[in-house]
């Protein structure tokens, strides 16, 4: 017996402005089964959370290097 997909989530490569968005939300809307679909606005902790990942995978990048040419 298989899952039954009750939504899907998108996610995009960086924000967008909305008006910028509009094509590509009405886009998906078309394609069939699509009820709705709904903007989710970036915020400050968006913001954060993004930078305290970008600053773990450095590091973390960083850390390997070191030990490879040790």
């Amino acid at each position: 017996m298989s899952d039954r997909i009750c939504s899907l989530t998108v996610v995009l490569r960086s924000d967008l402005r909305d008006d910028d968005a509009q094509p590509t939300i009405d886009a998906i809307k078309m394609i069939k089964g699509v009820v709705s679909v709904g903007a989710h606005v970036a915020d400050p902790c968006l913001f954060i959370a993004k930078r305290q990942v970008a600053a773990d995978v450095k590091a973390k990048i960083y850390d390997a290097l070191d030990a490879a040419l040790d």
